[in-house]
């Protein structure tokens, strides 16, 4: 098993924008002769474009892009500027008079973070598609991970700035990796040794707290206004399979969210999971499921641990080194 770059995988080609004044951008993943896929949304409050899609029992068999972006509901809009991209360049499904580009969607709540009122539009996520073929991926403060924090369970004063991560192994010919961008109500942890790395801080600002300690100390009901996180991310595979095997991979990727951040799931975020086909290696769903929790806990840690700090949140090198 070797590390590889998650650019080393064929058939896909992933670009990103941003704003960096105002806290925001989108990071898309193109798949020009289309990919299977599969979705997993575990949290209460996603934000997402044509999910319905994804389910086993639609038509389509294959997608041409996952859109990763921020500005909530709002940012929905951006899909428009990857099929206008994807239509140029005459991408899609042929239905006789033309081709649609198939554009599935999720979005983070970064509203809290730079300027509110603006948000990924159709014009961002048409750069991040042009972006895509030079291909200018970067972990850290780029793309939809851009104005993501976490640790929010008392408000952004007490939140840690977060970032958009990735990570991929090679087994032999099969490949798997992960892109996630990490806006989490709850703290991250090392899903390798269970060590709070990063999240809310203490009333001081100079250390850590536990969100769940916090949480178990009173059973009150939280705060509607909690319901401004989501981690969405995608799994990545040179395996061969089905949007339904696709489904169940997603689901079990899950478990690599449940490693690295604690709460997770909660009604409060919108928890979303793609995994996408790029090949046909012969592999086990439940081997490459099981591997795919293992680097998306890894592409967790890499989201937080290359985020800088911006908009008034210190970031995870500014804790190692105690630099508040």
């Amino acid at each position: 098993m070797k590390e590889i770059s998650i650019l080393d995988f064929e058939g896909i080609k992933i670009g990103q924008a941003q704003d960096e004044s105002s806290g925001t951008g989108c990071t898309v993943l193109i798949m020009e002769e289309g990919a299977p896929a599969g979705l997993d949304v575990r949290g209460g409050g996603p934000a997402s474009r044509e999910s319905e899609l994804l389910k086993p029992l639609a038509a389509a068999q294959k997608i041409h892009a996952v859109l990763l972006s921020g500005g909530s509901a709002f940012g929905l809009d951006a899909a428009g500027g990857v099929m206008k991209f994807l239509e140029e360049k005459n991408l899609g499904l042929d239905v006789g008079i033309t081709k649609v580009p198939l554009v599935c969607q999720s979005c983070i709540f970064d509203l809290t973070v730079g300027d509110m009122k603006i948000r990924p539009d159709q014009k961002m996520a048409y750069e991040a598609c042009q972006n895509a073929y030079p291909g200018n991926y970067q972990d850290g403060n780029y793309g939809a991970g851009t104005g993501a924090s976490i640790g929010k369970l008392y408000g952004m004063n007490y939140a840690m700035k977060a970032g958009i991560g990735s990570y991929a192994i090679q087994v032999g010919n099969l490949k798997v990796g992960a892109i996630v961008v990490v806006n989490a109500l709850g703290d991250v942890y090392d899903w390798k040794n269970g060590q709070q790395i990063a999240g809310l801080l203490n009333e001081e600002r100079c250390s850590l707290r536990s969100s769940e300690d916090e949480i178990f100390g009173g059973y009150e009901a939280l705060s509607a206004s909690l319901a401004t996180n989501t981690t969405i991310g995608v799994i990545l595979t040179n395996a061969k399979f089905d949007k339904r095997e696709l489904c169940k991979i997603a689901g079990m990727t899950h478990n690599g969210y449940a490693r690295a951040i604690r709460p997770v799931h909660t009604s409060h975020d919108g928890d979303t999971i793609y995994a996408l086909s790029l090949g046909d290696v012969v592999a086990d769903q439940d081997m490459v499921g099981t591997l795919s929790a293992n680097v998306m806990s890894e592409a967790i840690l890499r989201a937080v641990k290359n985020a800088d700090s911006k908009y008034g949140l210190k970031a995870w090198k500014d804790l190692k080194n105690d630099d508040f």
